[in-house]
């Protein structure tokens, strides 16, 4: 495995290290969170606030973390404190990776979920009476809909978890093949995957009855609809999808310095808001093919409505309602994929250095950690769903803690790490990688770590206890 000058690993080239960024960001929040805000918040209006909050937030903040991680050339629980020796800063190193840590730990059983349904349709179980799905979808009591059908799985003591330790032992194989020869592999091979299944998604949807009516619905404008309610909305699926704060300081360390770390972030947030559209393109005409189908169900959109649309729709057509749903789901698993290892490769990092452990023993102590963990979780979901905390189950908890609390918290100290405590000549230096490119944005760049986002990260923490 290559090394960098200072001992340290590396990607093998730039394309593999924009491509495992990339893989990081595009997960399950592009594929049923992006087309759920967009659903519940005007469409096109939702996408064109979304576009702006790329750029005037997303990628300057994806460009923090890679100014910290290559800067310091250590994964995030240290990386702060190689820049800012024994000082408070230090403190949101070891937050954002022990936040990665719990991210992955119910993110997972999600990933498990996901494969399952994935398994489901390649064996061609969930074949339900195409009326029954279709009734299912106006009345969650049909006994046998999609309801029953997802309802059933959770709450079972047993299949969720067997699912979970399938998932655990993927993402855990792939993590201690290593940073060339796992990550950055996988990233190459299921990036490019993921996008061609994706767009042939979308060509096939697109003969379905109700694409006029969804492209309608996603692309034909109304100022109306845009609204304080928009832009929160827009700031927070921003935020969330780009992974800030979950330690992408760790990835960016293994960033070489010929890497132009404003391409590389441009060409995240483009990917990332690629695959969020294309998903609207493949889900939008689905839903409005049947009747009484809602894009706006959050978890059920994929687990529930998609399902019944898809097995009401092609119920006639046998090989296509095996393949379409399998296909799906197919794209749904590799985005929660990529997005899971990072996480891991996250917490690994944190112990291998901390610990000073070698790689291996530290992504098992990760994967054995976040598999009881992860099993509370998903148990917490089904047969233990009474024993709550604060009126939440384990798995809301977990959800609760990170991404309301400590995920703004992370976001916030790395802007202002930036934008205050960095020299402002060691910034410019990464943005051009040591001279080697131009970034003409620097003033701008610098107003808005230093001002605009730090208040817009205040603004979705207040939103969080708000709304």
């Amino acid at each position: 495995m290559e090394k960098s000058k200072k001992n340290k690993l590396s990607f093998s080239s730039k394309l593999g290290g924009m491509l495992a960024v990339a893989g990081s960001a595009v997960g399950l929040g592009n594929i049923w969170r992006f087309p759920t805000e967009a659903g519940s918040n005007g469409g096109s209006a939702f996408i064109l606030v979304y576009l702006a909050v790329v750029f005037i937030f997303g990628i300057p903040m994806l460009l923090t973390e890679f100014i910290i991680g290559r800067r310091s050339r250590a994964n995030v629980g240290n990386a702060y404190n190689v820049l800012a020796p024994n000082s408070p800063w230090r403190l949101i190193g070891h937050a954002s990776a022990i936040i990665a840590f719990v991210v992955f730990c119910y993110y997972s059983v999600v990933v498990a979920w996901v494969l399952y349904y994935f398994w489901e349709s390649l064996i061609d179980g969930f074949n339900v009476d195409g009326s029954q799905a279709l009734e299912g979808l106006q009345s969650a009591s049909v006994t046998g809909t999609y309801d029953d059908i997802f309802a059933n799985f959770i709450q079972h003591p047993f299949l969720p978890l067997g699912f979970l330790l399938i998932t655990l032992f993927i993402i855990h194989y792939i993590i201690t093949a290593g940073v060339q020869n796992g990550i950055e592999k996988v990233s190459k091979l299921l990036l490019p995957a993921l996008f061609t299944v994706m767009v042939i998604l979308a060509i096939f949807t697109s003969t379905m009855p109700g694409a006029a009516k969804g492209y309608s619905f996603l692309f034909s404008f109304n100022l109306e609809y845009i609204n304080t309610k928009v832009c929160l909305a827009a700031l927070g699926q921003c935020f969330y999808s780009f992974s800030i704060g979950m330690g992408l300081v760790t990835y960016a360390s293994y960033f070489q310095k010929e890497n132009n770390l404003n391409h590389t972030a441009a060409s995240v947030g483009l990917m990332d808001t690629l695959a969020a559209v294309i998903a609207g393109l493949i889900i939008f005409p689905a839903v409005f093919s049947i009747p009484n189908a809602s894009p706006s169900r959050e978890t059920e959109l994929v687990f529930v409505t998609l399902p019944s649309v898809f097995n009401s729709f092609f119920e006639k057509y046998p090989l296509l309602n095996w393949l379409i749903p399998s296909a799906f789901y197919f794209i749904l698993f590799i985005a929660a994929v990529t997005s899971a290892m990072f996480l891991h490769e996250v917490a690994t990092a944190y112990i291998c250095e901390k610990a000073k452990l070698s790689r291996k023993k530290s992504a098992l102590i990760v994967t054995l950690t976040s598999g009881i963990i992860g099993s509370a979780a998903s148990l917490s979901m089904g047969p233990w769903h009474h024993y709550t905390i604060a009126g939440m189950n384990f798995f809301d908890l977990l959800d609760f803690i990170s991404s309301r609390i400590f995920l703004p918290l992370t976001g916030l100290g790395a802007a202002l790490f930036v934008g205050w405590k960095m020299k402002k000549s060691d910034v410019y230096d990464e943005l051009t990688s040591g001279g080697m490119f131009k970034f003409v944005w620097f003033k701008i760049f610098m107003l808005l770590i230093r001002f605009v986002i730090p208040i817009l990260i205040i603004t979705i923490m207040v939103t969080n206890f708000i709304l």
